[in-house]
């Protein structure tokens, strides 16, 4: 065990007025670590169906920082194998297609997979999306429908799968000969190196690092050939998986790999300061927040990303010390209560018409171009930023 969070809600299942009269449902949330092969991962599986459910709020095209990174991402990778109009590509976990707009700007041919019904904003789109669990028989219905796919991405849902086999196995059986899987998942040396405990929740069972993605992989017949790492979700690392084993790998992969051990990554040193580290960051935010709340200047949050579930709930803030989360307008949140803490979330009109003094930046890992907008709009709040290290920003 490295670090145990408590018993938690699922993030993404905010409440609604009448629900915060009934009980909920918590699962215990402990980080763990195999001494073995170095993996990193939570020890309680909820039920995929119960996370990802059909009214699941999560989309990635309304953050206009992440949008253009995962529509960067299909234009690259349209240059990286050289695809040519007519490809087929096909994003797992596809929720709105913001992923795939990237391929069909290119002239791929794109088709999502997608559990929720943000399925439908997608198809309302014109990103042409099956409604399912990716699985292998999901798999061959898309092969004899559609045919094999030159590239299948997975862009920060490989982490939240539970059974691994079934999803490599339909990814090989989609992919043509020397067809590539690229996934995005939180990547383990970032999330150690700053201090985001916020980002482990029930949908991420997995925190990647190369040694288990390349046994992983191995196992199943890819061969790790890349990497990247990448600033999305306040880290991450794109794995190329290339259909085949033994095939030739990157320099940069082999560096990497060195940056691991040199941060002492498989050592267990590095999770016993992780976890002294975290601690340290919750009571300074208790004490914080207790602070302004005696001084008669509660701070609300701003964003409502999922990670903010953990960090409130681990930190037992609740409506005393955060009288509401503002979100933007377009957000599917609106209206509904945080689970577990049960703060309101609000338009954020309501930061601009009240302007108090003080606001938690819950989306702190974007927080430079949010501050910087909030600002061009008028918001005068000086800004408190969790982590790394809890800090204000005053203008």
């Amino acid at each position: 065990q490295i670090l145990n969070l408590g018993h938690h809600p699922p993030c993404d299942s905010l409440l609604t007025s009448d629900q915060l009269k009934q009980s909920e449902t918590v699962y215990p949330l402990n980080l763990v670590r195999c001494v073995s092969c170095g993996l990193v991962q939570i020890d309680y599986v909820v039920p995929p169906e119960v996370l990802f459910h059909p009214d699941y709020p999560y989309r990635s095209g309304i953050t206009p920082t992440l949008a253009r990174n995962l529509q960067n991402t299909g234009k690259l990778l349209v240059e990286k194998f050289g695809l040519g109009p007519g490809s087929l590509a096909v994003d797992i976990g596809s929720n709105d297609g913001t992923l795939l707009k990237g391929f069909k700007s290119k002239g791929l041919n794109v088709l999502g997979v997608e559990a929720t019904n943000i399925s439908q904003i997608a198809i309302q789109d014109g990103i042409e999306t099956l409604q399912a669990f990716f699985s292998e028989s999901v798999a061959e219905q898309i092969v004899g429908k559609f045919g094999h796919a030159s590239v299948v991405t997975a862009a920060n849902m490989f982490a939240h799968v539970p059974n691994l086999g079934d999803l490599l196995r339909g990814v090989s059986h989609l992919l043509i000969d020397g067809g590539t899987f690229v996934t995005e998942s939180h990547y383990l040396l970032d999330l150690i190196e700053t201090t985001q405990y916020d980002s482990i929740y029930q949908e991420h069972l997995k925190y990647y690092s190369l040694k288990p993605l390349q046994l992983l992989f191995d196992d199943f017949g890819y061969t790790l050939v890349d990497i990247d790492r990448i600033p999305n979700y306040g880290g991450s690392i794109r794995a190329y998986a290339t259909k085949g084993r033994g095939l030739a790998v990157s320099g940069t992969l082999a560096n990497l790999l060195q940056e691991e051990e040199k941060a002492g990554l498989y050592d267990a040193r590095c999770y016993d300061s992780f976890r002294k580290t975290v601690l340290q960051s919750k009571l300074d935010l208790q004490e914080l927040l207790l602070r302004l709340r005696r001084e008669g200047r509660p701070a609300p949050g701003i964003g409502c990303p999922g990670r903010s579930s953990t960090l409130l709930n681990y930190c037992n803030i609740g409506p005393d010390l955060m009288p509401y989360i503002a979100e933007q307008s377009s957000s599917l949140k609106l209206g509904l209560f945080l689970p577990g803490t049960h703060i309101p979330v609000v338009d954020e009109q309501r930061l601009f018409d009240e302007q108090p003094d003080y606001a938690v930046m819950l989306s702190w890992h974007y927080a430079a171009p949010i501050i910087r907008k909030l600002r061009e709009r008028g918001l005068k709040s000086k800004i408190v930023i969790p982590l790394p290290q809890v800090h204000v920003i005053e203008d």
